[in-house]
Formats: C-alpha cells, structure tokens, sequence
C-alpha cells in the first residue's frame, strides 16, 4: 500500500531547537513526531505529559489536546479564523498562522522557515499606536495576519503579548520572545474585570500565594492589566528573554480545551493531584500544597471559572513544578454568571454553597487529611481577612472586590471552626 504524503509540515522548537514535527498528510490525517536526534540528546524531555518520548508517531486524537491547548478559544478563536480565512476547527492551519509566539517555551514555524538564527526585532508600540492596537483586539484578536506577527494565547479572554522593557511597548517579531500580557477591558459583560483581577491576584500574593505580577495601566482610555509574564525570564545584564515551557491541566491530562470544565469532561481535582504526587512534579509534597492553596483561595475570593486550563506546570530544565497562579478572578462580582465550580470541591454545585461536608469530601478525594485541610483553610481565611482590612496599595475600583472577598472569607472561617 502506498504511503499517504505530507502535504505540509510544521517545526516545533524549544527555545530555537526543532525538537519536533507536526504534519498534515494529504488524506486529512495529522501527526506528531519527536524528532531522532533530539530523542538521541541526554537532555531530551516530552513537550507534555500525554505526549511521552518515543519514536512512533502521535495521531491526532492523541496530540490534539496539547496543540489545539495553545490556541485562543470561543470568540477569539472564531474571529481569527474569520479574518484570516480559516476554518474555525482547523488546529493545524491555525498554528501554522499563528503559532510563532505561545504559552511555554514552544514555536510551531512552518517547516523550512524555522526562527533558528532568524532576525529577532521589535516593533515599537506606544502612544497612538498601542491605543489602536488594543482598540483592534475585539475584532482582530492576537493581530492575526500583521506582517512579522505569529501570537497565539489559550483562553476566552482578548489579550496580546507584548515585550515591555523600560516603560516602552514593543510588539514581538520575527520569533522574538514577550515579556508581557496585555489583557484590556473590552467588554461590557465583565465591567471592570481589569481591576477585579489585579486585586485578586495582588491578594494571592500578600497572603503567600506565588501568582502572576499585575499592574494596571491606561491605554488609551481603555483600562488594561498588565501581566508580567512568569514563562519567561529575563536575563538582567544581557537584557536576553528566555522561554519557559508549560503547559496546562488539561493538556497534561489529554483533555482538548472544549472539556476544561468538569461537567464538561474536564479534569478533576484528583487526577490533578495524582498527576502532582506521581512522580511527574520535582516537589510533589510542596506542589501539593500549593495546589490546594490555589483551590481554597478560587473559593475564597469566589472563583466559578477555576478550570483544568488555569492550573498548569511550568518546566525548567529538568525540573517540574506548579505554576504560579493566574487568571485569578471574583467571578461572584458579577451576579449574572453561573456559581457552579468549573472543578467542584467535593461535589458542591456552587462556589457560593460549599459546605463543610464538601470540604471534607475534597480531602478524602485528593486523599489529605480533613483536619490539616480545615487548618489550612483558617490559616488562608485569617491571612485574607488580615490583607482585606488593609489597603494593600490598591486603586479605588478594587474595593467593592474587597468587600466580597472579605465577607466570604469570613463566612468560610465560621463554617470550618
């Protein structure tokens, strides 16, 4: 039987290395394959965890939740594909558009056109320019088709990466690395959802908590967030930006984005921890806690939307750990949105109703002990409540976050006392 050709290939590299290909085959069928000499290196490592070292290749029902978990969702994917003359389901064309600049330490470059010793630029955007790039976002998401531009973020939400290096804005060309997410507050749905997460996410961080560093910025008129970004890291002689790879819950677990919820098929919080306690974190013990720290808090500050996309592992070297949290929002701020947990906490149908019986059930599923698990929740509760009396050098607009957030934490402390 004659072998189905290739009908187009993509290079996958870490950190300018092809360490892979990604290919369509003239039948329709998609491939992914570890490339021989990088599987020959002693440093060689999976791109994921549901996509282990081997020779053999990975079809697409196997690669397809990594790949496609790199790709913007819902809305933003829809209006890529629309201005770029895509199909909306077409994970391939769309990386192949696209997948220059992603989450992690990975580029897909359409092979032969590799950024391997490629000019490595940056465009400048400030002032009147940056004001009408993000002013674009809501119907040219990731400025998809601008010339030198490959940019590509997982998630709902619109949002651009962007290098910012001594109080300039640059776009990243030509396989140049971002230092930053710019994430503006475009819709009115989620009206000040910009200050709702840098309050949150400053939160996370005063009570002990290792999350994204925030800031909130005025472009234009437009409030936007400012997210450093914590896949990245920048070298402070040289200047030199080196990539971080990650990937998230869902990708590790094989899951496609379209089942990050739970009711979804999405994961759970046990086979997150299995994963953690599995040998495949470094610190299973410290990740762990860490996890569970990130569940209580989405509950504290009443998070519905804490799904298998906003938990991830970030992989440096041949170390694997627990990402920093992100996307930490008070999705309870707006009324109108659904209270049920993306990922339940011992089966609870709403952030808003999680009992103690809940919790107890959450311990015995990711198999803690109740009463360690009830201490830790004081411990975070106090510490919340602690940080909410205080101003904590927020703006204004934060206070109204403050405000739930404290109640709820409160309420939380009486129920597991």
């Amino acid at each position: 039987m004659e072998e189905t050709r290739v009908k187009r290939s993509l290079d996958v590299l870490w950190n300018g290395r092809i360490i892979g290909r990604y290919e369509l085959l003239e039948d329709g069928a998609e491939l992914f394959s570890y490339d021989e000499i990088y599987l020959a290196s002693v440093d060689a490592a999976p791109i994921s965890h549901s996509l282990p070292l081997r020779a053999e290749a990975y079809g697409k029902r196997q690669l397809r939740p990594f790949f496609a978990g790199l790709l913007p969702e819902e809305l933003q994917r829809q209006r890529i594909a629309a201005y770029l003359g895509l199909t909306e389901s077409d994970d391939f064309s769309m990386l192949e558009a696209i997948g220059g600049e992603c989450a992690g330490a990975l580029e897909i470059i359409p092979h032969g056109k590799s950024s391997q010793g490629g000019e490595i630029s940056l465009s400048p955007c400030d002032g009147e320019r940056l004001s009408e790039v993000v002013k674009s976002l809501p119907y040219r998401p990731m400025m998809a088709g601008e010339s030198g531009l490959r940019l590509s973020l997982a998630g709902a939400q619109s949002k651009l990466p962007v290098v910012f290096r001594d109080g300039q804005f640059y776009l990243p060309e030509n396989g140049t690395p971002s230092t930053h997410i710019l994430k503006p507050e475009l819709s009115e749905w989620f009206k000040g959802i910009v200050a709702n997460e840098h309050c949150c996410m400053t939160l996370a961080r005063a009570v002990g908590i290792p999350a994204a560093e925030t800031r909130i910025i005025d472009v234009g008129g437009i409030a936007c967030l400012l997210v450093t970004r914590y896949d990245r890291a920048v070298d402070s002689s040289s200047g030199e930006v080196r990539r971080i790879h990650q990937e998230d819950f869902c990708q590790a677990l094989g899951r496609p984005p379209e089942q990050k919820y739970q009711s979804d098929g999405g994961p759970l919080a046990r086979e997150i921890v299995r994963l953690i306690r599995g040998g495949w974190s470094s610190a299973p013990a410290k990740d762990l806690l860490a996890f569970i720290d990130l569940v209580v808090f989405n509950a504290i500050i009443g998070n519905a939307d804490a799904h298998g996309k906003n938990y991830s592992m970030l992989y440096d070297g041949t170390t694997r750990r627990l990402a920093p949290g992100y996307d930490l929002v008070s999705t309870v701020f707006w009324p109108a949105l659904a209270t049920a947990p993306a990922m339940k906490i011992g089966g609870s149908d709403s952030i808003n109703s999680i009992l103690s019986g809940h919790w107890r059930k959450f311990a015995e599923e990711i198999g803690i002990g109740a009463t360690p698990l009830r201490s830790r929740i004081k411990t975070l509760c106090n510490m919340t409540i602690s940080q909410t009396c205080e101003s904590m050098s927020l703006p204004m607009e934060c206070a109204d976050i403050l405000s739930i957030v404290h109640e709820r934490a409160n309420r939380l402390l009486r129920l597991v006392e």
